[in-house]
């Protein structure tokens, strides 16, 4: 039986448990539902009875509860009727800065097992209000931070949840509203099902739609996020651990930073990942992130299915070497498949509440990158039935990237520089830059130019064994232009 098979039998088994569980009301225990009363001590009280009870379901009745931090036990599954809203306090002092993970959150759970949040309720971390409350406190001495770019370090602003080494995990159909960092994390999780929640999570800086962190066997599908910052999130905090066993199906995510994304923190690494039918728009950055910068690896990746529209950039592929530590970090065995993608001329997040910053300008519209670094090559790409529709217009009096041996060489390596698409300002290529890569297949692809652009389509630099097959060109004025420019390069097929 394959790992997914294996992981989503444990999940149904999980579901037979919840099922038959015994629901405990929160109002029994004595909360009030009222949108004022700080119901911490109650909650907790409840969860405690429920696990040490032979487990069960905390049910939420329709109305507003209040509350600081709290901590989910084995065998509890928070259970929100439609009508109930679990409130964040706005007193930054109701969170607990939890001692292992060391992070602010109003959810944590740590080691547990067999737990869950469900229904058709809302958490609402209210945010933007607790987390101007803790600027407040840290301009008048009561709470320390060096307010790095005038906002609270996320350590210490409270996620809506928290989850680190949890076993058999269920979150389903939930709302989850504007949390004062992050959203969601799960660290370390095995086995974690998510399912048809509405994420709504942009109302302060540093708000992910959701955070796997080092998770292994993670089903994560029929889901909408709407976040400030990077919006389908996978991270490797731990050298010695690895995100594995993925499947993403059937979500639309919209952010002011990437769509989905890998290695935001990179040190183990990801593997075995199986996406399929996502929808990315209105985002600033790259609706595609694979980055391996810290030493970790990124290998057997399939993405299926892929439309991107309004979205900065479509496809960044990148290895680098900030926090390696000696670490090889290495990339290898990805394939993208059946994307249909639209970048827009102008900021594609404009008008939200926290867009994408102006920077690495100037220059014109980037292309899609595959970019290694001379000693630590991406192998194994295949991009296959892919059509991209760009803007043009690039400009050379505007910014200017030429494609000679000496323009080529410019273009600098930044190894430790934070991954970013428009990291090197201009790039010489308006549809695809690719650089020191291994085994690179082009099939089916078809890169589209509204207006005519100075620079060819796809320049490849120190590349091994490239195949190109039934790629097309689509560009105003072009009659005759060589679209695809080579630089030091071997095997390079054009079919």
């Amino acid at each position: 039986m394959s790992n997914t098979k294996l992981l989503i039998a444990a999940i149904l088994m999980l579901f037979v448990f919840q099922v038959s569980a015994k629901d405990y009301n929160i109002s029994d225990f004595g909360a009030k539902a009222d949108g004022i009363t700080v119901n911490t001590r109650t909650i907790q009280r409840a969860i405690d009875y429920i696990s040490e009870h032979e487990g069960g379901r905390l049910v939420f009745a329709p109305g507003n509860y209040v509350t600081g931090s709290i901590y989910v036990k084995s065998d509890v599954t928070l259970h929100l009727e439609y009508g109930a809203t679990i409130l964040g306090s706005t007193n930054p002092f109701d969170y607990v800065k939890d001692p292992k993970v060391k992070w602010m959150s109003m959810i944590f759970a740590i080691n547990q097992e067999n737990i869950g949040i469900t229904g058709k309720g809302t958490i609402n971390g209210r945010g933007f209000i607790t987390a101007n409350n803790m600027v407040n406190y840290i301009h008048r001495g009561i709470y320390k931070d060096d307010l790095k770019y005038d906002r609270p370090r996320e350590t210490n602003r409270p996620e809506n949840i928290y989850f680190r080494e949890c076993t058999n995990v269920i979150i389903t159909d939930i709302t989850l509203r504007d949390p004062a960092s992050w959203n969601q994390t799960y660290d370390q999780c095995k086995n974690l099902y998510v399912d048809g929640i509405y994420v709504d999570s942009k109302s302060y800086w540093n708000n992910d739609g959701i955070d796997i962190v080092d998770c292994d066997g993670v089903v994560l599908k029929n889901s909408y996020f709407d976040a400030a910052d990077d919006v389908l999130c996978f991270k490797s905090h731990d050298a010695n651990s690895i995100c594995q066993n993925v499947v993403v199906e059937n979500c639309v995510g919209r952010s002011s930073a990437n769509g989905l994304k890998f290695g935001t923190v990179s040190r183990g690494g990801f593997r075995n990942f199986k996406i399929k039918n996502i929808t990315i728009f209105d985002t600033f950055r790259s609706a595609i992130t694979f980055a391996a910068v810290d030493g970790g690896l990124i290998e057997n990746i399939e993405v299926d299915s892929v439309r991107s529209i309004n979205t900065g950039n479509v496809i960044f592929l990148r290895i680098g070497d900030r926090w390696s530590k000696g670490k090889k970090p290495s990339m290898k065995n990805i394939t993208i498949s059946n994307v249909y993608a639209e970048v827009p001329i102008g900021k594609p997040d404009i008008g939200y509440n926290y867009e994408g910053p102006i920077e690495d300008n100037p220059r014109n519209i980037s292309p899609a990158s595959i970019v290694g670094l001379p000693g630590y090559r991406i192998e194994n790409v295949k991009l296959k039935n892919i059509e991209i529709v760009y803007p043009g217009a690039g400009n050379p009096l505007y910014a200017y990237r030429g494609t000679s041996t000496e323009e080529l060489d410019s273009i600098p390596e930044m190894r430790d520089r934070y991954p970013e698409f428009s990291q090197w300002k201009e790039l010489p290529a308006w549809g695809f830059y690719v650089r020191h890569a291994d085994g690179v297949e082009f099939e089916n692809v078809k890169l589209v130019a509204d207006k005519k652009d100075y620079r060819p389509s796809i320049v490849i630099d120190d590349v091994k064994g490239t195949t190109f097959k039934d790629v097309i060109f689509d560009e105003p004025e072009s009659e005759g232009k060589e679209q695809i420019i080579h630089s030091r390069s071997s095997d390079v097929t054009i079919k």
